[in-house]
């Protein structure tokens, strides 16, 4: 009976496997090419698509706008890709004003999908090298994942930094609670079940906690302007992180707009937010003297 029971068992199991397989093979997180074409039929400026070196792997972006602006880099979550906020490129409030530039992340799209980047350091040394390339500094907005890279970017590199949108960032240690699924798939026998992406994203966001761990006692060095844009109702980022941003900007005074009704997805729900504190940033700095 207790063979039977087993056998019964591992059969379920296979098929629970083959199911979750199969339904994550279904999920598709790109942007299609005509849904892009739509976006950039919308300004006046047609996409250019580069690359930049980063170790063992080049790190695809997109640039759009006129060069002689200031520039602002937008920086994905956890998946994602450089067209997430594809629908704040064609407002003609910032177009007129800035320059984009979009990355995809180490691990995503055409910087490697599927294999990943753990480190903070990394991710924001790859925002480092993009800007380096462009000859230009920027005001870096990152969503998600993508607020610590941006937050460990002007620690790093405060020279490329000219302030810092976080939407709805992954910062506060604390809040990072590895879910029990996390760690099986994180294995070579199981992690074949997972796409490329979602592989990646697990990967990094395992390694997330010790990483911001260790960003900790240098928040202080940022000095930039800094907005934190923070859903109430955020499932997956609790509030709790913009509570921490806020007590963590020691040396800036961030401004913070938390919408006790805004969920996560702040950049395709509420992209003016976004493009409204880009512009307060850019003001900002348009404001300082030249020789500060």
């Amino acid at each position: 009976m207790t063979v039977k029971i087993i056998a019964w068992l591992s059969i379920i199991g296979i098929i629970a496997l083959l199911i979750i397989y199969f339904l994550l093979r279904s999920v598709d997180f790109t942007t299609s090419q005509e849904e892009l074409d739509y976006y950039f039929s919308l300004i006046d400026y047609e996409p250019e698509f580069k690359y930049a070196d980063l170790d063992d792997r080049s790190i695809h972006y997109m640039t759009v706008g006129d060069t002689s602006k200031p520039a602002v880099l937008f920086v994905h979550g956890s998946p994602g890709a450089w067209s997430d906020h594809r629908i704040v490129f064609t407002d003609t409030s910032l177009i007129n004003n800035f320059r984009f530039i979009s990355i995809d992340r180490p691990g995503f799209g055409k910087s490697g999908e599927g294999n990943p980047e753990r480190s903070l350091e990394k991710q924001a040394e790859a925002v480092a090298k993009v800007l380096e390339q462009e000859n230009t500094s920027a005001i870096l907005a990152g969503h998600s994942y993508g607020g610590p890279v941006i937050v460990r970017a002007a620690i790093d590199y405060p020279e490329l930094t000219d302030g810092l949108v976080i939407v709805a960032g992954s910062v506060d240690p604390e809040l990072e609670k590895t879910k029990w699924f996390q760690i099986p798939v994180h294995y070579k026998i199981l992690s074949w079940i997972l796409p490329r992406d979602i592989y990646a994203t697990n990967e990094e966001i395992l390694a997330l906690k010790k990483e911001l761990q260790e960003m900790e006692p240098s928040w202080e060095q940022v000095t930039q302007p800094v907005s934190v844009i923070q859903g109430g109702v955020d499932n997956l980022v609790p509030v709790g992180n913009a509570d921490y941003a806020k007590k963590m900007l020691t040396n800036t005074t961030p401004e913070m707009i938390v919408i006790p009704e805004m969920n996560h997805f702040v950049i395709w729900n509420q992209p003016e937010l976004l493009v409204q504190e880009i512009n307060r940033i850019g003001e900002l700095n348009q404001q300082k003297s030249p020789t500060e």
